[in-house]
């Protein structure tokens, strides 16, 4: 009589007989890659291609290279060093603002009372509204010098309205992103504070520390870390706003509230000079890089220094 063989264990099968594709984790990467290669470095080549060219729409049939003419004339024109500084001042006041008053909220809505969760949901609210309709609305709503809100509660206190977006354009727009933006960094901030153990603040309060005192030594450096990512993603977005100039002060009076990426529109889109736009686009891109990577260095630093 013949005995059959013991069918053979997973183990034992020769790799030949194993059945399936087997695929590396770098073939199964690939595709993802060539994906973000095709959506985001094809169209910044384009960009660094036209850039050395005068290229303009009017007449595209005439596409002489210029080389980095462009860019000199970028870096040479007094009013193109205004736009930058446009462009860091709105970054840095709106991101000031954020944090103050988004820290505060966060502080606010760590505590219990009553309405606490509608109040958070009001809050975030604003984040999710368009940036050309929140111009939109604090255009016609809230900065109208005729019928607008602030006007009308200025006439009921027996002031005189201002016309915001003429008088006041830069902080006009600095409020209307920091009333955008600021439910993220209250997000982020709360999220870190919920995070802080009971346990400390009672040992603290326990101790006579004062609210100044715990929230200097206990609560400030428990956010750091909150405070940092808000810093960097705040930072990276502040610097491309767009949608509230373009609805509001359409970069005016003058340039007073012209940024790069509206800079960067009006010399594509108004005057068709594709060539100096690619190059005030190559240029914003490469200080945006750079300031990323300073803050991710100083954000890596800070954190080996506290021995995370």
């Amino acid at each position: 009589m013949t005995i059959a063989p013991a069918p053979l264990t997973a183990a034992q099968v020769p790799p030949a007989q194993k059945r399936g594709l087997r695929l590396s984790p770098a073939a199964l990467i690939w595709p993802a890659m060539l994906y973000l290669i095709l959506t985001t470095q094809v169209p910044f080549f384009m960009t660094v291609y036209y850039s050395f060219f005068r290229y303009n729409l009017v007449d595209p049939s005439s596409r002489p290279f210029i080389g980095l003419e462009n860019y000199a004339n970028l870096l040479t024109n007094p009013e193109n060093f205004h736009i930058v500084l446009n462009t860091l001042g709105l970054a840095v006041g709106t991101l000031l603002l954020t944090l103050l008053i988004g820290g505060a909220m966060a502080l606010l809505l760590n505590r219990e009372f009553p309405g606490r969760a509608l109040l958070r949901t009001l809050m975030i609210s604003s984040f999710l509204v368009m940036p050309i309709v929140t111009a939109v609305v604090w255009k016609n709503m809230l900065l109208n010098p005729v019928s607008g809100f602030f006007s009308w509660g200025m006439l009921k206190l027996g002031l005189q309205p201002i016309d915001f977006l003429a008088q006041h354009p830069m902080g006009s727009v600095i409020a209307m992103v920091t009333w955008e933006w600021m439910p993220f960094a209250m997000l982020i901030l709360l999220t870190g504070l919920q995070s802080l153990p009971d346990d400390q603040l009672e040992a603290a309060r326990l101790d006579g520390a004062s609210v100044m005192q715990e929230f200097r030594h206990i609560v400030l450096p428990h956010w750091s870390q909150a405070i940092q990512v808000v810093v960097l993603m705040e930072t990276i977005a502040l610097l491309q706003v767009y949608g509230e100039i373009y609805g509001s002060t359409s970069g005016g009076p003058g340039i007073a509230t012209t940024n790069l990426p509206y800079f960067i529109y009006q010399k594509a889109f108004a005057e068709y000079n594709i060539g100096l736009a690619s190059a005030a686009g190559v240029i914003t891109v490469v200080l945006t890089n750079i300031l990323a990577v300073y803050l991710l260095r100083f954000i890596s630093r800070s954190r080996s220094s506290r021995g995370e």
